[in-house]
């Protein structure tokens, strides 16, 4: 069952300026209608969609009106209006294409008035001069040449304005480009802007040859064939320059060969010129002068790969190959664009280079193809299977069919297909079957192991040549292979496709060659026991993807076969009712019944009706001890081919015994399925109760009813609540305290499907409403589920509280309200990380509450009634600032506390809960629409320096080059002397003498705790929290260090949320944002020293993960100070990298510390489409590093080269631009192994570890079958 949302159609109004108004009202008629009444009347309307329809009533309006009406004035002030229109509308606006629609049914006699407006509103346009409105006039370009006569003609009536148009566009938008270095999103739009206007020039080549054909304009100093002469020099020098987008340089490739196809003469010379410039082989004497002026760049010896593979794309896509047209010279020139392509195969390494090649050779089968059709016999003997081109494209095949690259691999599936036609082509009229060819082809492809994948979709190639049976005759045992094979998920699907192409083609090769239908029999002992063989034995793995992927395309290719299994299953089912570990006939039977019902092959009561399957074999699968059994016979109920098939009584019953006893289940995706599944049959009974309140509604349909059900659609919908009443019954009773995780997750998550599903817009009927069956004690169980040690039965909870956020908080006095704020503010200073995290999610949902102000917090902090009166205010804002104000009064003092005893500090009030909190409650924050923006940026001003302090506090601990154990619990002289040792090094703010003199803490703790006591003003929060009689306090290192990571950590978080305010600020008033340039360069220094000088592994793993937040904001904001902060930052840490400096405060310990994070954040934060500059920068300069061609007298630039290029090399978002640095990467790392320096070989080790996987893949098995070959 696929649930798809309605698309709403959305279109754009179209408005006339005043002047066009009155012109229409000038010549309307109030007692008939007639065009400018209907216009006037179109313009008048606010609605896209009704503009449409009056649109399309202008052409049948048109064609009623005299002809002698073509002279009427109001005809040619409407026409003008038209044309007006139709350029100012967007080209993605429906619109636009239903005016381009109608006015192609235009009657003659107007048709030449329409042209007359038409160019006259295009002349307009091509006046325009800014850069940035070319685009606009590009798409207007486009439109009128795409299926408009009225379009087509006004172009050509102004051919020679377009093309001096296009000319300066592309020569306009080139020097924007370079004056604009360094800004990549200015950059990215203009050359999308540039790529636009090389097509449009393609366009008016190719829809409007008419104007450039013939001699007359092939003189040298006529307008056209310069125009001409300059889109060739133009779309030449894109298709050199490295620094566009490689969709800009493989168009300039099209249009070079487009533009010199049209220009060259004799045409018959063309394939021999094309394939010197491919081969190097141009002698310029021979060539045009016209070409070597403007395409002297393209007649050299040595021509880029890229530029040669741009180009022999342009040739196969530009020139005609089929019928032969180009003759001998055009079958050689294909042969040389063969050679050319097989070369560069070798050369180009890059990841879109790569796709783009294999793209490209699939052109070139195609083109191969066309042209056997009428090629020469000597043609089809160099492209037989046995020639040397077919040679090298097999094995061009063979080393790229588990290329990394879905892309790559897709293509060399096509490649191989084409091929086999190219080879079939070239033996028309011999036997396919018994083909040497092929014949070699299936014993080497059968001869390979089954986990090369490639073997899978060549092999179903060659079934749609030879047929499965000549396979089969080869080999009986093949479909058992197969399935033996999909234990493993990463062959699945390709297995699968080829059982499909496999058993499907042998259908009809039996359906052709026998009469009757006896042959089923067979059919099925080859495809369908094996199948159930395993199901009822196989192990957990392979008997989920063969239902998953095989399974399916069994019963779709012969849905009769359902019979076959549910009879065999039956047989067996009450003897074999599996175990933990297999399915069983009990299992296989119920996983068939669900993927049939699933996809339309079976009706569930039917099969219940008719015995074939009985409630209790039902029941015995949901309560199975083998979870999928149990799975799939949740999925029978639940999975239906129709989302508004009403479900029965007795499934509701079967859902209730299976929620009864089936919500602790262990195991994660168990747990993730039945929510899954559960979620599908609520949509189906709320898709449902639709259609049956509309047939309660429409008594006319009364009978199509009862035809269908015998029960009424008001005692349906009736059931349908009772029975989500009792659902939500049951799991709120099994929220009750001391619950397992499971339980709870299990219930929380389908509560919230209930919630989310059951949500109708006002005025609609409603079958359910979870509120409807809510009470105070529900809303107690859902507030304890916050104070949960697990963070997802929190985050469930919390989002069930927000969807219910009104009767919760109708159902909750001032009281308890004002004691749930108390206990957040407790939990907030917690020394158990959990409970600050349920603070804050205490806070936030308190926040969402409007007396908060005048309940909890007007004894915490000092009130505004200003504030409190603005109505425009939203309540959650107000509650908002003034929490985070109450917390950061709270967390400030408490770091002045911190400087006095960081040890106190630690065992009494770690600060990490406040600030967690703090953020907390930005993050739900809508920063786009704020009013309190003075008071906002104050509070972010004030939050910086908070973090800064708090940062300054803890950072000694964390960056001592040994965290772990900075206060030694015994008082032996060695151990104070180390103690001495590391705080000489890291000079901490504390000032009392645990940190001078190993103690034993106990008493020491007690006496301190009662000084702070009384050194505290009796105004102070904190003492009004904490002012109960002290318990004696243990400080042990592991709690020293845990209150300053995670106060690292939050602190890092914190300044990550704010950095997100920097866009909601104008470019041009960066004064108007929350937060300035100058705090976001200070932040981004912040993080650059934690992260290169923290120790310990937790702090710097989330000082990285606010900085990766800022990395990302600077890539897209529009300050070029900000932007280039990236670049700058990696060339600066390159060098102190490289520069060996014995003063550097860089970790060459701890596998480089935060080092590896801080280089990953700045290379992933790169636009995924840009040229990755940095990335290439970087590692050109670490694979040098890592691989000295001279031993330097320092090998730590070496070790941290090889522990960043281990981190790059696992992170998944650098995907397949980290692709062609792999091999270089794996000589670093073989080359390390040899060092003499122990550091360099443990991370060379770890490097080659992390190769390894980004080639091959996670090893899930222990035997060979199970090999992955997908890179992380």
């Amino acid at each position: 069952m696929v649930l798809k949302k309605k698309k709403e159609i959305q279109v754009d109004a179209f408005f006339l300026d005043r002047q066009q108004l009155e012109k229409l009202q000038t010549f309307s008629k109030d007692e008939e209608q007639n065009l400018a009444s209907l216009l006037l009347h179109c313009a008048q309307l606010s609605n896209g969609i009704q503009q449409i329809q009056c649109i399309k009533q202008i052409i049948p309006l048109v064609k009623k009106m005299d002809q002698n009406s073509a002279c009427d004035p109001m005809v040619k002030a409407c026409l003008d209006i038209l044309g007006e229109t139709y350029f100012s509308l967007d080209v993605k606006n429906p619109l636009k294409k239903v005016l381009a629609s109608s006015l192609n049914s235009l009657p003659e006699e107007f048709m030449t008035l329409a042209v007359q407006s038409f160019v006259c509103c295009l002349r307009e346009e091509l006046k325009i001069r800014d850069v940035y409105l070319y685009r606009k006039v590009l798409d207007n370009l486009a439109s009128c040449m795409e299926d408009f006569s009225l379009g087509r003609a006004s172009i050509k009536n102004l051919f020679e304005e377009v093309l001096q148009f296009l000319q300066k566009s592309l020569f306009d938008i080139q020097e924007e480009n370079r004056k604009n270095n360094g800004n990549h999103i200015v950059q990215t739009q203009l050359m999308h802007d540039l790529l636009i206007a090389i097509k449009i020039s393609m366009m008016l080549v190719q829809k409007l040859q008419e104007n450039i054909q013939g001699s007359l304009w092939k003189h040298c100093e006529s307008f056209v064939w310069q125009s001409m002469c300059s889109l060739l020099k133009s779309s030449a020098n894109f298709l050199v320059d490295a620094t566009l987008l490689q969709t800009v340089q493989t168009t300039s490739g099209l249009a070079v060969i487009l533009f010199t196809k049209a220009m060259y003469e004799p045409v018959e010379e063309l394939p021999s010129m094309i394939s010197d410039l491919l081969l190097g082989s141009v002698k310029q004497a021979a060539m045009p002068v016209w070409f070597v002026s403007n395409c002297g760049t393209l007649c050299t010896e040595e021509l880029p790969d890229s530029v040669r593979l741009f180009l022999c794309h342009g040739a196969l896509a530009m020139l005609e190959w089929k019928d032969g047209s180009m003759g001998e010279k055009g079958e050689k020139l294909l042969l040389d664009i063969a050679s050319v392509l097989l070369s560069l195969s070798s050369e180009l390494k890059e990841s879109s280079m790569a796709t783009s090649l294999s793209r490209i050779l699939v052109i070139w089968t195609t083109s191969a193809l066309a042209t056997l059709v009428s090629g020469s016999p000597d043609l089809k003997i160099k492209l037989n299977g046995n020639s040397d081109v077919i040679g090298k494209l097999l094995e061009y095949i063979y080393t790229h069919w588990e290329h990394p690259l879905d892309a790559v691999r897709h293509q060399t599936k096509l490649i191989f297909r084409n091929l086999l036609q190219i080879h079939r082509s070239t033996i028309t009229g011999s036997n396919e079957k018994s083909d040497p060819f092929f014949a070699r082809l299936i014993k080497r492809l059968l001869s390979l192991e089954w986990h090369v994948k490639g073997k899978y979709a060549s092999l179903a190639c060659l079934v749609e040549c030879v047929g499965t049976e000549s396979i089969l005759q080869l080999d009986r045992t093949i479909p058992v292979q197969i399935l033996d094979v999909m234990n493993d998920q990463s062959l699945a699907p390709y297995a699968s496709d080829l059982l499909e192409t496999m058993f499907t083609n042998h259908k009809a090769h039996f359906a052709l060659s026998f009469q009757e239908s006896t042959w089923i029999d067979q059919w099925h002992d080859i495809w369908v026991s094996p199948l159930l063989l395993i199901l009822c034995e196989g192990n957990h793995d392979q008997t989920t993807y063969i239902i998953d992927y095989y399974l399916p395309k069994l019963l779709k290719c012969s849905p009769d076969s359902l019979n076959y299994m549910i009879r065999i299953l039956q047989v067996s089912a009450d003897a074999n009712l599996g175990s933990g570990s297999t399915r069983g006939a009990l299992g296989a039977l119920m996983a068939c019944l669900r993927t049939a019902r699933a996809h339309g092959h079976l009706e569930l009561a039917s099969i219940m009706g008719n015995g074939l399957v009985s409630t209790e074999c039902i029941k015995q699968g949901l309560v199975h001890q083998h979870n999928q059994v149990c799975i799939d016979a949740l999925g029978l109920l639940c999975e239906t081919h129709r989302s508004t098939e009403i479900v029965s009584m007795e499934e509701m019953q079967l859902i209730q015994f299976f929620i009864m006893y089936n919500l602790n289940s262990q195991s994660p995706s168990v747990r993730q399925q039945i929510v899954s599944l559960l979620r599908k049959l609520f949509c189906r009974i709320q898709e449902s109760s639709q259609v049956l309140y509309k047939l309660e509604q429409n008594k006319t349909k009364q009978e199509v009813l009862e035809n269908s059900t015998e029960r009424h659609p008001l005692g349906i919908l009736q059931q349908y609540k009772d029975f989500l009443s009792s659902v939500c019954d049951r799991l709120f009773e099994a929220l009750f305290p001391g619950s397992s995780h499971p339980t709870r997750f299990s219930a929380l998550t389908i509560l919230g499907s209930v919630a989310e599903i059951f949500s109708f817009p006002k005025g609609q009927a409603q079958v359910f409403q979870l509120d409807q069956v809510m009470d105070s004690t529900r809303i107690q169980t859902l507030i304890q589920c916050l104070a949960s040690t697990f963070e997802e039965v929190k985050v469930l909870a919390f989002g069930l509280l927000m969807k219910l956020c009104n009767v919760a908080f109708n159902l909750q006095d001032s009281a308890d309200l004002a004691l749930l704020f108390q206990a957040a503010m407790d939990l907030s200073t917690s020394t158990k990380p959990y409970d600050c995290v349920t603070a804050s999610y205490l806070l936030n949902f308190l926040i969402h509450h409007k007396g908060l102000q005048h309940i909890c917090l007007e004894k915490w902090v000092e009130h505004s009634p200003q504030i409190d009166e603005d109505t425009s205010v939203s309540t959650v804002e107000k509650n908002t600032l003034a929490v985070i104000k109450l917390l950061l009064v709270n967390v400030e003092e408490e770091i002045l506390q911190a400087r006095k005893s960081l040890l106190q500090a630690a065992a009494s009030f770690p600060m990490y809960g406040r600030v967690r909190c703090i953020t907390g409650a930005l993050q739900q924050l809508p920063f786009n629409n704020l009013t309190l923006v003075a008071e906002w940026k104050e509070m972010v001003t004030r939050l910086i320096l908070m973090s800064y302090k708090l940062s300054a506090v803890v950072s000694p601990v964390v960056q001592s080059s040994s965290p772990e154990g900075l206060i030694p619990m015994d008082s032996d002289s060695e151990s104070t002397g180390r103690l001495k040792m590391i705080l000489s090094e890291i000079q901490p703010q504390d000032t009392n003498d645990y940190f001078i003199q190993a103690k034993i803490l106990k008493e020491h703790c007690k006496v301190e705790s009662e000084k702070l006591d009384d050194q505290r003003p009796m105004e102070s929060i904190c003492s009004e929290i904490r002012g109960k009689e002290r318990q004696t306090c243990d400080v042990t290192a592991q709690m020293v260090l845990v209150c300053c990571w995670r106060s690292m950590k939050e602190v890092s978080l914190l300044l990550g949320t704010l950095c997100k305010l920097l866009p909601s600020q104008a470019a041009s008033e960066p004064s108007d944002g929350l937060i300035t340039v100058e705090q976001v360069k200070n932040i981004g220094d912040y993080f650059k020293h934690h992260l290169l000088q923290s120790r310990h592994r937790g702090a710097f793993e989330l000082a990285y993960a606010g900085f990766v937040q800022l990395t990302e904001m600077l890539s897209r904001c529009n300050s070029e100070s900000l932007r280039k902060m990236p670049e700058q930052w990696l060339s600066c840490v390159l060098e102190e990298i490289k520069s060996c400096d014995p003063s550097s405060t860089l970790c060459a310990t701890r596998r480089s510390a935060g080092i590896p994070f801080y280089i990953q954040a700045l290379l992933a934060s790169e636009p995924k489409k840009s040229k990755t500059d940095l990335l290439k920068m970087a590692m050109k300069e670490l694979i040098s590093l890592a691989a000295p061609l001279n031993e330097s007298l320092s090998v730590i630039p070496q070790v941290h080269a090889l522990n960043i290029l281990r981190a790059l090399f696992r992170d998944t978002r650098l995907g397949e631009n980290i692709m062609p640095y792999v091999a270089d990467g794996i000589q670093a790392a073989i080359l390390g192994f040899v060092s003499p320096v122990w550091a360099v070989r443990n991370s060379s080790t770890l490097l080659f570890s992390a190769l390894i996987t980004r080639i091959f893949g996670v090893k899930r098995g222990k035997d060979e079958n199970s090999k992955k070959n997908r890179y992380c």
